[in-house]
């Protein structure tokens, strides 16, 4: 090695960040495993690399004692006082026993540790910048997929959404572009490992955050979602600020701005429900679009019974009871629906019983 190695050092540390004195650490390391590793040598030995020249050298460090016995790793005290009479006993002696050819292994191994370094930088550069963007939404390209999963490019790094967290008959192909979620950033031997998906909740979350202005600047707050991916959603809105309509911002100008979130997630229908801290207008809400009769609330069970026109019983249940599910999940109560019949035949029940008693 020479001084333009230090130099390509130094120019390293200013561009990828790395210190020069760690990369020489670890290759000062690195050379005491590969002298002994070439040299079949036993000795206890320092490698030292001159921080300006370059200059490699190899010293085997002895401990002084009264009569070597391993003369590898131990100096008389009588030969060490040859080299320079200060010596005591338990002292260290360092003797230089550099190879002459030593330098090509040094340039060798110095490269090595070089790209590792650079490597394992970069794999932290990456983890660093993704790991912030935890819960946010990123744009790549699909590069391929097996049986497990599509493989997204986002440019320094390759991301993987799973077949499990696409939408119900969803196929990407090579080069298509894909917005999606960022579930989990993990590190691993082979770098930073990014899982996304397109089934989170937090995507639609994100997607209103990017559309919808007042959200983002945090005028309109969303209360929560309940999701079934590529089929139906439920947005719980709420505005800050009296003058400005919560349900409106978030539908937009002739619909556009909700039109444009469907249209990413392939056509899923979102309903986009007005948030209120009075329970019962709460989850009679939950329910849209299905008109609601009535809510009775029982605290203990947290359960509420709601009651619906009867033309609009199936509407409230929902197609395989979806629309009660999301609701059910939007307001984290349990909902029990009741058509205004049903409810009269119980009522009617419930008098005959207590008139035969």
């Amino acid at each position: 090695m020479n001084a333009e190695f230090i130099e390509a050092l130094g120019q390293l540390e200013k561009e990828k960040g790395i210190s020069k004195d760690i990369l020489i650490d670890a290759i000062e390391a690195a050379l005491i495993s590969g002298y002994k590793r070439n040299f079949h040598s036993a000795q206890n030995v320092r490698v030292d690399i001159n921080r300006e020249s370059g200059r490699v050298r190899v010293f085997a460090r002895k401990s002084v004692v009264e009569e070597a016995l391993d003369p590898r790793l131990e100096i008389s005290l009588e030969a060490a006082k040859e080299i320079n009479p200060n010596y005591t006993l338990d002292d260290v002696v360092e003797i230089e026993v550099t190879p002459a050819d030593f330098g090509r292994i040094a340039a060798q191994t110095a490269k090595q540790v070089v790209t590792q370094r650079i490597r394992e930088a970069e794999r932290n550069i990456i983890y660093s910048n993704f790991i912030d963007r935890e819960e946010d939404i990123v744009t790549g390209i699909v590069q391929r997929s097996d049986n497990r999963n599509y493989f997204i490019d986002l440019g320094r790094v390759e991301a993987l959404l799973p077949h499990s967290e696409t939408m119900p008959g969803e196929r990407f192909k090579h080069g298509d572009r894909v917005k999606t979620f960022i579930t989990k950033v993990e590190k691993s031997t082979k770098g930073p490992q990014i899982f996304v998906s397109r089934t989170h909740p937090g995507l639609l979350k994100r997607l209103f955050e990017l559309e919808v202005p007042e959200i983002f600047d945090g005028v309109i707050e969303i209360k929560s979602i309940a999701r079934e991916a590529g089929q139906r959603s439920k947005v719980a809105v709420t505005s800050r600020d009296p003058n400005v309509d919560a349900v409106g911002a978030c539908v937009g100008h002739k619909g556009v701005r909700v039109q444009t979130i469907v249209n990413e997630l392939r056509g899923e229908k979102i309903d986009i429900i007005r948030f209120s801290d009075d329970l019962t207008e709460w989850i009679a809400a939950s329910l849209s679009p299905s008109k609601v009769t009535s809510v009775d609330i029982f605290e203990e069970e947290k359960m509420a019974r709601v009651m619906v026109p009867d033309h609009q019983l199936s509407l409230a249940i929902g197609k395989e009871g979806q629309n009660a599910r999301l609701a059910a999940k939007l307001t984290n109560w349990k909902i029990d629906i009741k058509s205004e019949s049903e409810a009269g035949v119980e009522l009617s029940s419930a008098i005959s019983e207590d008139e035969n008693e």
